[in-house]
């Protein structure tokens, strides 16, 4: 049957225009769902719908939100106790998954009236810590340790930080103070025994962290910001009852937009671009993480663009895939989609008609995501190019714990403020390109090494502050406005445990721009020889090994210790270059 007759749109709720030749090819792929029954196979865990490996032992997200509703109760009642005793902020330490979903829901839905304050930390950025802490009151905190590991360096060396800092003030109440979330016998849980922790939440060991966000990963942080767990779940509910094994595939909202996403990939439109009502804006980062970690790898991958500034259709090449995420009443971008479909770009529309609903889009994502991966015929649920610079930094504190000094390599170029370095390989290319003896020059030769189809990411080992975020939104924008290149923008290291994955083990059609700076003041790690701006320096050291050791094509440039006259002097680069 013609396409035309067969609108593929996602059916409860949704829109979009896809194209004719996308919507053929969307059309296609549910109809070999739909006659191998492959929605039926994946709700009963058969491995075989992805690469027959061991898929099958990661699928409990798909009982989650069943399992969270009856615990429901128990949390709700553990939210409200916190409220009772007077505590006004909630600090969450945590890392990827453990840290970004609960990151949506305070961002979302803001402080609840009489309820803590939730607060999210995932970075070793020493200048981040101290703004974070200087919020807290200590008497009146709670600390969320979240790791599903348990062993996770960041979360590790953060919590045993703040612990530290409690007993200092609290002295042996402290760690009353402390919740941990954490797979059952991990080292985090030991840990928390040890220490008094006022509690330990069980994690699912069949269950990844980037698919946690509906377990006690999310539902506690939702519960202690004074959330209704129950009312939460209830709108995820819905969503699983809507995707079910018996739910046609293009009736199945997880699995048509899962549909679009992996046939869009295969035909070269890689690069999902979310635009997202303001009010909705926060789930990108969570959805980059989920899709970027799941489908980078084997030399492939959805590329999530979350948070790029929006253009005029004439700054966007055609290997874009658009996902509007909307709420009814909202029209910020209804011209701007408009104009987007009216020039012939696949553009699908989520809406929900308010915010409570979001718990329906964590499923509806999750389930979408594993049916990308089936159809590109990758493990959506591993991610073994992450570990690859996890080692590296591991060797470079090792080093440095042993009295060797961190790697310093000789500067490609040294200009004021800025200080540029590449590999031997990235340095015949800049100059091959052109570089010289100015920072313009190096960044411009960079930029000549995009072509179509091909990613531009600034990787930023900064303090994620509004300052720093704005200069560097302001140069991708104009990469993207001048390239017509999709642009990313991760802060380190809570990248690289999100588009980490794909940078390293996806396609290699990304330019990076690795930005480090010297910190003005240190946070030493209690019981450790070295500091935060140690580890940083050794995470942005590992990142750029593995970055090069793959071929990737990225400059390192180095601030010094006055990030906002280095950030203006790069950005005074890409504006001449």
């Amino acid at each position: 049957m013609e396409t035309q007759h067969r609108p593929v749109e996602p059916a409860v709720p949704g829109a979009g225009s896809l194209g004719d030749e996308l919507a053929r090819a969307v059309q296609v792929t549910l109809d070999t769902w739909h006659k191998d029954a492959t929605c039926r196979r994946l709700w009963a865990r058969d491995a075989s719908v992805w690469t027959g490996g061991d898929e099958a032992r990661w699928l409990n997200w798909l009982d989650a939100v069943g399992n969270s509703r009856a615990a429901a109760t128990d949390l709700n009642t553990f939210g409200t106790n916190l409220q009772h005793e007077g505590v006004t902020h909630a600090l969450l330490i945590g890392m990827g998954g453990s840290s970004l979903g609960p990151e949506v829901l305070a961002r979302v839905f803001g402080a609840q009236p009489g309820a803590p304050r939730l607060l999210v930390l995932d970075s070793t950025d020493p200048a981040q810590i101290s703004a974070c802490e200087a919020q807290l009151d200590f008497e009146h905190t709670l600390f969320i340790v979240a790791s599903k590991s348990g062993s996770t360096l960041e979360p590790d060396i953060l919590c045993r930080y703040f612990l530290d800092r409690a007993k200092h003030i609290l002295g042996a109440k402290a760690g009353s103070h402390f919740v941990a979330i954490t797979d059952p016998g991990s080292q985090l849980e030991a840990y928390a025994a040890e220490n008094g922790f006022r509690r330990v939440f069980k994690g699912d060991p069949n269950i990844g962290g980037r698919y946690s966000i509906l377990s006690n990963f999310g539902m506690v942080p939702a519960a202690v910001m004074g959330l209704n767990v129950a009312t939460l779940l209830a709108s995820a509910e819905r969503m699983v009852q809507q995707c079910g094994p018996t739910i046609a595939p293009e009736e199945n909202p997880g699995v048509l937009l899962g549909a679009v996403l992996g046939t869009a990939a295969k035909l070269g439109r890689d690069k999902l671009t979310i635009i997202a009502a303001e009010p909705l804006a926060p789930l990108g980062a969570w959805i980059e993480q989920l899709v970027a970690e799941s489908t980078g790898k084997l030399g492939q991958g959805i590329v999530p663009i979350d948070a790029e500034p929006i253009g005029a259709p004439s700054v966007y090449g055609s290997d874009r895939l658009f996902v509007y995420l909307s709420i009814e009443g909202d029209h910020q971008y209804q011209e701007s989609v408009a104009a987007l479909i009216k020039a012939g770009q696949p553009v699908v529309t989520l809406t929900i008609a308010e915010v409570g609903q979001l718990g329906q889009e964590f499923f509806r994502w999750e389930l979408a995501t594993a049916v990308a991966g089936a159809i590109m015929g990758v493990h959506p649920f591993d991610q073994p190019d992450v570990e690859a610079a996890k080692i590296q930094t591991k060797a470079v504190i090792a080093a440095y714990e042993q009295g060797k000094p961190l790697p310093q390599p000789v500067a490609l170029l040294e200009r004021d403020h800025l200080r540029l370095y590449a590999d031997a390989a990235n340095a015949q290319r800049l100059q091959a390109n052109g570089a010289g003896s100015t920072a313009t020059s190096a960044v411009k030769a960079l930029l000549a090494q995009l072509q179509a189809g091909d990613y531009f990411a600034l990787l930023a080992y900064l303090n994620m502050n509004a300052a720093n975020v704005d200069v560097l939104q302001m140069i991708r924008a104009r990469v993207r406005d001048t390239r017509r290149i999709a642009t990313c923008l991760g802060f380190g290291p809570r990248f690289l445990h999100s588009t980490g994955q794909l940078y390293k083990g996806g396609a290699n059609n990304g330019v990076f721009l690795q930005i480090t700076c010297d910190d003005t003041s240190d946070i030493a790690v209690p019981g450790r020889v070295y500091s935060f701006g140690v580890v940083k320096a050794a995470q942005a050291s590992g990142d750029l090994a593995v970055l090069t050791e793959r071929d990737r094509r990225v400059l390192r440039v180095h601030l010094g210790t006055d990030v906002a006259k280095g950030l203006s002097e790069l950005q005074a680069a890409f504006n001449a270059a």
